[in-house]
């Protein structure tokens, strides 16, 4: 990197929801609460405390298999008024801080500390005095990793959580980053962690091995990205003006949905959701791609997409009934959206196919 060496704090409370839930009744505290859809709704956990988690419950799995690992689990509704709240209050003590702040949800955030005065612009001390605040002024906890980059200030701050903080100083990135499972890379998912695995890729250090042509042959575009975070490059800036990737609804069913021609029928009314919901989206760049999500019965899941910047309702049908016949099975979830264009793309298709007076 040329110039100043950035100074980026990654910022993610502690269980959020279920934090805010047991500040706000603290008879739950020491008990395993979740916060997430009612079982015989098909519901989700959106998130747990770690007395759930010891008990294997975690986010984003079936409220129904969740209270099967922890039968004493409270289960509650969410209450987004009251994280939102929260989370007004949080990016309010970022900003005594900086204003280079990047939301990645409502409690979660990158900081840029490059410039900041505070504490002779130590990023240390300043994540410290951040989670000092967090804790006394809005009642919950937060961790956070400080580095160079966003890849690596993100991991590090799950590094001592709950309630702690790591720094990587930069001499000492390389070393964490070559220890590191590939799992931790960005954009590696379970089938992709156990591709490389497979392939004979454990750490980020094994990684490195694979010249860029093997690693562009086994995942094509992102093996770029896979070359670069291996190494622990990454020179995305912390950016406050974030453009909209996506939009999306979609809707997990009380009865499985047996057949295409069921999908088919839901589908209809998903689009029509979607459509208001677009309606609605007036900062919206336009659409690129179009995709549909489906869930199976057995909880596999597959994304199908298309390019299509006007997409029709057939368009959409279409993508269904690609998807269905990867499984040919019942489904449980069904998701409609679209994909943006990212700016700089626009502007390459302005100057190939248009002419600017």
């Amino acid at each position: 990197m040329t110039g100043t060496q950035r100074k980026i704090i990654h910022i993610d409370c502690d269980c959020f929801y279920a934090s805010v839930e047991t500040r706000d009744d603290p008879s739950l505290r020491g008990k395993p609460v979740a916060v997430g859809g009612r079982a015989e709704t098909r519901g989700v956990i959106a998130t747990c405390n770690y007395e759930a988690r010891r008990f294997g419950v975690r986010s984003a799995m079936a409220t129904s298999q969740a209270i099967k690992r922890c039968p004493g689990l409270i289960l509650l509704p969410p209450r987004f008024d009251a994280y939102r709240a929260a989370s007004r209050q949080i990016h309010a003590i970022y900003r005594d801080f900086t204003e280079l702040i990047e939301p990645l949800s409502l409690d979660e955030a990158y900081l840029d500390v490059t410039h900041a005065p505070h504490f002779q612009n130590s990023a240390t001390r300043m994540a410290l005095a951040i989670r000092d605040r967090i804790r006394a002024e809005v009642g919950i906890t937060a961790s956070a990793g400080i580095a160079a980059n966003k890849f690596i200030a993100k991991v590090a701050s799950d590094w001592n959580k709950p309630d702690g903080q790591f720094v990587v100083r930069p001499h000492e990135a390389d070393a964490f980053v070559a220890a590191l499972p590939v799992g931790k890379l960005f954009g590696v998912g379970k089938v992709t962690a156990a591709k490389l695995n497979e392939l004979g890729a454990q750490s980020c250090a094994d990684l490195r091995d694979w010249p860029l042509e093997k690693l562009t042959r086994h995942f094509g575009r992102f093996g770029q990205r896979l070359y670069e975070l291996c190494r622990g490059h990454d020179e995305r800036p912390v950016s406050n003006d974030q453009p909209r990737k996506s939009l999306s609804v979609e809707t997990t069913y009380v009865q499985d949905l047996r057949d295409l021609d069921a999908c088919r029928t839901e589908l209809q009314a998903l689009i029509a959701d979607f459509r208001e919901r677009l309606a609605r989206a007036k900062d919206a760049p336009l659409p690129y791609k179009a995709f549909v999500k489906i869930r199976f019965d057995d909880f596999s899941h597959t994304t199908v997409e298309c390019i299509s910047t006007h997409p029709a309702d057939e368009v959409w049908q279409a993508l269904l009934a690609e998807g269905w016949a990867r499984q040919r099975r019942p489904v449980r979830l069904l998701g409609v959206g679209v994909r943006f264009e990212e700016e700089k793309a626009l502007l390459r298709q302005l100057e190939l196919f248009q002419s600017t007076p």
